[in-house]
């Protein structure tokens, strides 16, 4: 709002109407009712036809007032005006296209945006808000150019299906087949590491690098491979654009608008290590000014409230007698023996850090035993108290872990209590995982699905469920919120639980509290947490690994 030299944010009351229902209503209104606000009369004319530069210099602040990122300025009603003409053009085009999709208004606008960027731009939606069918849209509008898509292989078939469900005046091509006008190429980050010579000779309309934060590491030849493809626009799609530091955001915009954000070393000292040190609210305003126009993200508060409420919560485990003594061993063995310098001091506290967690999980897993399982672990018990519950209720659930050791540890103690539960994890075929994920969705055979949590990151639709349990702690929240999102996305029509399991006075409680720092700073902003350890001197380091028996319930 306009606060006389000063813009002041203020959060309003307000409603979404669909852009074509909003224009007609508006063409209803006679644009000299003196009735009307300035807002809505400005508004009127222009849908009445009147010249935009009129309607523009008539439409008060309050009637386009769009802070910009850094709020510390709003865009000027003609750029406004010129956005919302730009987003009808593309709603009539799209429907003129044999687009089967039927675009929300945030998609809508997201499409008008990428179609906007030269040469590229970041759509960084929170997961489940439907960005593959923005990239579908973008595509079909430019059908004289052939498309690629780069994504990891457990999600080619899956852009098969999407292109053929929303865009079918596309024809999809496979690995080998010749590029042409209307065609969409979908590859695997792998496809193009090995063979990028193959794909350097078109000049793509659309390239879409789905799951970006895979491609993150500009030293790797999939990176390397990513930014040597010529595009009329290169849109990156992923929602975590920073998973553990700033850099990650530099190394993706040097695929979308290459220099957009300087060198590394300038982004650096002018914007990632002044708000990771002491979150500078000038360089906070900088990567805001420079992301403006660079990087598009809505959360699903914003965009879609429809969705069903999501309660986190968040339940302590005692460790089991056996537990605490292997986690004591643990602790001491180590520290005892000498961590040593350099990168056997690294190797020898990620191996600590392994062990620690594998206890906390079950003492089974730590002694890579097969069983017996029940009342040697908290974490344990607390699980198939609530599996059991959820069954009677027939309550769908999804059971995340890192460790396919232990998913499978899980898996053999349901089959033996008549409960057996699908594991789907990376080592699946391909085919097995698809099948696996159609039963569930489908609700043939068990209420409860075991995930690995790095092959829930990306690609999959789990709406049947609506509880979620995280049996096991990963560093970065960013991961643990991906899993969640396979649940809490569009379609999703219940309200969604997250359980997360944590050993109490172990290692899991610092992983909790890097989260909420992570979380509070500013979307994981926070330097990688592995790395902070490793700095830490030794005294530090056995104060946070130590067991806290004092937290022991």
């Amino acid at each position: 709002m306009p606060d006389g030299s000063t813009v002041t944010v203020r959060s309003v009351d307000g409603w979404e109407v669909d852009l074509e229902d909003g224009w007609c209503w508006l063409r209803t209104l006679s644009d000299d009712d003196d009735g009307l606000s300035d807002s809505v009369r400005g508004w009127a004319r222009l849908a009445h036809g009147h010249q935009l530069d009129e309607v523009a210099a008539t439409l008060p602040p309050a009637g386009h007032c769009e802070p910009r990122p850094s709020e510390d300025a709003i865009r000027a009603a003609r750029p406004v005006i010129d956005d919302l003409l730009h987003a009808r053009g593309i709603a009539h085009d799209l429907a003129c296209s044999g687009f089967t999709g039927r675009l929300r208004g945030y998609q809508l606008a997201g499409v008008a945006w990428l179609a906007s960027r030269r040469p590229g731009g970041l759509l960084a939606d929170e997961m489940g808000l439907g960005k593959t069918v923005q990239a579908l849209a973008l595509m079909v509008l430019r059908p004289d150019h052939p498309h690629l898509v780069v994504c990891p292989a457990s999600l080619v078939a899956n852009w098969a299906a999407e292109t053929a469900r929303y865009a079918p005046t596309l024809q999809v091509r496979g690995w080998g087949d010749e590029p042409a006008p209307g065609t969409v190429t979908a590859i695997s980050s792998s496809r193009l590491r090995l063979s990028p010579d193959h794909l350097r000779g078109t000049r793509w309309g659309v390239v879409v690098i789905d799951e970006a934060q895979q491609l993150k590491n500009t030293r790797t030849l999939a990176h390397r491979a990513a930014a040597s493809l010529t595009s009329h626009t290169t849109v990156i799609l992923t929602g975590t654009p920073v998973e553990n530091s700033l850099d990650d955001l530099w190394s993706l915009t040097q695929l979308a608008q290459p220099g957009r954000l300087g060198t590394r070393r300038q982004f650096r000292d002018r914007i990632a290590l002044p708000l990771q040190r002491r979150a500078s609210p000038t360089a906070a305003a900088r990567l805001a000014d420079r992301t403006d126009g660079l990087l598009l993200r809505r959360t699903k508060t914003e965009v879609a409230a429809e969705l069903p409420p999501r309660q986190a919560i968040d339940l302590t485990c005692n460790l089991t007698a056996e537990q605490r003594r292997l986690y004591r061993q643990a602790v001491d063995d180590a520290f005892g023996a000498g961590l040593g310098v350099r990168n056997r001091r690294r190797v020898a506290i990620l191996a600590l850090i392994t062990r620690l967690k594998q206890t906390c999980n079950h003492p089974a897993q730590a002694l890579n035993e097969d069983g017996p399982l029940a009342g040697r672990s908290g974490k344990f018990d607390q699980l198939t108290t609530m599996l059991d519950e959820m069954q009677r209720n027939s309550t769908a659930s999804l059971v995340f872990t890192q460790y396919t050791a232990m998913g499978r540890l899980i898996a053999d103690h349901l089959r033996t209590q008549n409960q057996p539960a699908p594991f789907l994890h990376g080592q699946l075929p391909l085919a097995r995982r698809n099948r696996i994920v159609e039963e569930f969705q489908a609700g043939r055979g068990s209420d409860i699905l075991l995930v690995s949590l790095k092959a829930a990151g990306f690609g999959l639709n789990l709406t049947r469920a609506s509880t979620v349990i995280h049996y096991d702690r990963w560093w970065n929240p960013a991961v643990e919120d991906q899993a969640s999102d396979r649940v809490h996305r569009i379609g999703q029509d219940k309200p969604v639980t997250i359980y997360t399991l944590r050993a109490a006075g172990t290692i899991e409680d610092h992983i909790a509290r890097l989260h909420e720092y992570k979380r509070g700073l500013a979307d994981t902003l926070g330097p990688n947490p592995t790395a902070d350890l490793l700095a830490l001197p030794d005294d530090q380091l056995h104060q946070i690994l130590q067991l806290d028996s004092d937290r022991q319930q």
